[in-house]
């Protein structure tokens, strides 16, 4: 295994680490994650290692007891039969991503007065995600079980402006990595730095706890998104993924 191949998949497991599931199920080289239905990553098969073939028939039969769609992440890291596979099987395909990583000295890392950090997440910190994420009650509710079950070092970051939330994020370090997540900005007062102070202030914590290197998971189409993370200093992509989910049964 190539030190570029081992990079990668410490990366993977410290995105699986920064969002965990709320129940996990190994099974031959895979993890096949559940959480209520939040999010894709958190409800889907995701390899462990560099697989040749999906376990088809023992996680659709999981995912369906579950009543959840059967979902697989496929990074570029595995082979190309199993995207072969899944696309045979009448798996459709979506959600192009890619994973971005930056050394810790490359990153624009700076504290901000304004941005508090917080070593747990505070009702108030989860009230301001939900509403600038559109949650329902219960995504609202299943988000909070999520991030209770963070078990590596975290820390969350909250913007206020003139009295308003105005963007958010946390991260989490694993193995000398941090990883981002939830970065969002209010609608209303986007493309004014907001996210970009989050970010600096987050990478300055994770400096001063031993943090080499940073990386985070987005839309590959998400054009704004990767203009922030690049000039935050993400500017490798290691790799990318997209996802294949089964299609419902279709009745006569």
């Amino acid at each position: 295994m190539t030190h570029t191949t081992t990079l990668e998949w410490r990366v993977e497991e410290t995105c699986l680490n920064a969002w965990p599931a709320l129940r996990e199920v190994l099974l031959d080289g895979w993890i096949l994650r559940i959480s209520d239905g939040l999010t894709r990553r958190a409800n889907s098969a995701n390899p462990l290692r560099p697989v040749v073939s999906a376990p088809l028939r023992d996680c659709e039969a999981l995912y369906r007891k579950h009543a959840l769609p059967t979902i697989f992440r496929v990074p570029s890291l595995v082979d190309p039969s199993v995207d072969a596979q899944l696309a045979a099987a009448g798996y459709t395909r979506e959600g192009d991503s890619c994973v971005l990583y930056g050394d810790i000295d490359n990153l624009a890392a700076a504290l901000d007065p304004d941005v508090l950090l917080l070593p747990q997440a505070t009702s108030q910190w989860f009230a301001a995600m939900a509403a600038l994420q559109n949650h329902t009650i219960e995504q609202a509710r299943t988000y909070r079980r999520i991030v209770g079950q963070i078990a590596i070092p975290s820390v969350f970051a909250a913007l206020r402006i003139d009295g308003e939330i105005a963007a958010l994020a946390y991260g989490a370090i694993h193995d000398a990595l941090l990883c981002y997540e939830s970065v969002i900005t209010d609608g209303r007062r986007q493309r004014r730095g907001y996210a970009r102070r989050i970010v600096a202030s987050l990478a300055a914590w994770a400096k001063r706890h031993g943090a080499r290197a940073a990386c985070l998971e987005v839309d590959a189409s998400n054009t704004p998104a990767r203009a922030l993370y690049d000039a935050s200093g993400l500017k490798t992509e290691l790799y990318r993924y997209h996802y294949r989910r089964k299609p419902p049964a279709v009745w006569p």
